[in-house]
């Protein structure tokens, strides 16, 4: 096998991260799909890469979820207190910039 050839088997794996087959893509979906990506200038291969990549980047709704209720046991004040001191502080500037 000439050196190119081990050099390109070489990069081809050392950058293929891995494998996914998806089996029973109906034929319309598969159509459209490919459709897209020819809009986009790209093969399906290409853009079904960025529609994973969009997908697993996204937080699922459990997520930010967790994320809240994380954030909830650290707080150390209420969203109602918080604008309740923030209302309190507008007023007084108010009052202090309506007073001659």
């Amino acid at each position: 096998m000439h050196l190119w050839r081990y050099a390109y088997r070489f990069n081809y794996h050392a950058f293929m991260v891995s494998l996914l087959q998806v089996r029973g893509v109906p034929e319309d979906a598969r159509r459209i799909l490919k459709a897209r990506a020819a809009s986009r200038g790209q093969s399906l291969n290409s853009y079904m890469l960025g529609v994973i990549e969009r997908e697993v980047t996204r937080p699922t709704v459990a997520e930010v979820l967790a994320r809240a209720a994380e954030r909830t046991e650290r707080a150390t004040a209420s969203a109602v207190d918080v604008l309740d001191a923030t209302r309190h502080e507008r007023d007084d500037q108010l009052t202090h910039r309506a007073s001659p």
